[in-house]
């Protein structure tokens, strides 16, 4: 997708959504730091997002007829109630506010180093998807065995030791 159209897209579904009094600049349409969610609760979102769980693993899509790699998973699921996200897991570092993993809610975001857990930059994210008094679980989709739209326990060695950080989506009074 050429990034004039990106751009005009980005505008179009955020002019829809009336979450921005202005269009974003192409810059910031790309280096989103900040997602409004509007009237979205994170039930809604995660609903959503677990409707999709067997959609098969495609890198790079964003398209549920092909299948999602992981953020394009997130980002469809969040484009879906016209919330802009960033497109790559990896620009989802700066985003939000970081929160415990301890205090981790429904509708939050997980995110995990790629396969190598030693190179620490964020490769792989999730959708928290467990409720407050459960086991950590969140969706995402997976290349592993797997192999495409899942929910996954968290107290794994294998995700624990991918473990980067948690970020908090949407504002308290919206999660309850």
């Amino acid at each position: 997708m050429n990034v004039r159209f990106k751009y005009i897209l980005i505008n179009l579904l955020l002019c829809i959504s009336c979450q921005h009094k202005k269009p974003l600049t192409p810059y910031e349409a790309e280096h989103i730091t900040h997602i409004e969610t509007g009237k979205t609760r994170p039930d809604s979102l995660v609903n959503f997002a677990c409707s999709l769980a067997g959609t098969p693993y495609k890198y790079g899509s964003t398209d549920p007829k092909k299948g999602f790699d992981c953020s394009g998973f997130v980002t469809y699921v969040f484009n879906h109630f016209g919330i802009m996200v960033p497109r790559t897991s990896v620009d989802f570092t700066p985003v939000q506010y970081p929160i415990q993993l301890k205090e981790a809610k429904l509708g939050d975001l997980i995110l995990f180093t790629g396969t190598d857990s030693a190179t620490r930059i964020v490769g792989h994210m999730g959708i928290i998807s467990s409720m407050p008094g459960e086991p950590l679980r969140f969706m995402h989709a997976t290349s592993g065995k797997a192999r495409g739209v899942v929910e996954t326990d968290f107290y794994t060695s294998y995700y624990k030791a991918r473990y980067i950080k948690t970020i908090r989506i949407f504002q308290d009074e919206q999660s309850r």
